[in-house]
């Protein structure tokens, strides 16, 4: 016989409750905006554009303030466009951007086997206010990247924060509805507030 659900209890989620909900079929685009901490800079870098998924092997990113940058992440190779300039070279390079192609590619297909060959998934919370902490398996990309958490609201992925190895720091990219409640003179406190789904202190 089944147990009775409990009153107020909220429904149980992972991983592939989370994937389903992330899954698009077609082609996708969403706004953001990133903070980039580091003991070389004054103060927080801020980055804000747009990320463009057109197809399953094609992945764009473009930054629109405080400058302009395109990365485009196709067929093994990264080609960053800054004005006329354009550099590419091979993601073997680039074994950070390599993984973010394909766990992007993961996210939105639903894929968990995909992401489950590169990471280790553990999953928290209800859902409509979850998070996925993504461990590299790779050797070389955990001595870059100590984990990734994703953090999300029903089937919106809202924020990722990238956590690197050396030094602790954190790299934190707000998306979609996140990014828009980002304003422009939010503090480091204020992001991670919006970027956990929790009330600014």
């Amino acid at each position: 016989m089944a147990t009775p659900a409990i009153a107020g209890d909220a429904p149980a989620i992972d991983s592939d409750w989370i994937l389903s909900k992330l899954a698009h079929a077609g082609p996708t685009r969403t706004s953001f905006v990133e903070v980039r901490s580091s003991p070389l800079l004054k103060s927080p870098l801020r980055v804000s554009g747009e990320y463009r998924h057109p197809d399953a092997d094609t992945l764009v990113r473009e930054v629109r303030a405080p400058y302009q940058e395109t990365t485009t992440i196709h067929d093994g190779k990264a080609s960053i466009q800054r004005g006329s300039s354009t550099r590419t070279f091979s993601l073997s390079h680039a074994p950070q951007l390599a993984t973010l192609q394909t766990s992007f590619g993961a996210l939105l297909r639903g894929d968990r086997q995909q992401l489950q060959s590169a990471f280790a998934l553990d999953t928290s919370g209800v859902r409509e206010k979850w998070k996925m902490v993504l461990t590299p398996k790779d050797a070389a990309l955990a001595k870059q990247v100590r984990d990734i958490s994703l953090f999300g609201r029903g089937s919106e992925l809202r924020c990722i924060e990238t956590r690197l190895a050396k030094g602790g720091e954190v790299q934190r990219t707000l998306l979609a509805s996140a990014a828009a409640s980002a304003g422009s003179g939010a503090g480091d406190a204020a992001l991670q507030a919006i970027c956990h789904g929790e009330a600014a202190r």
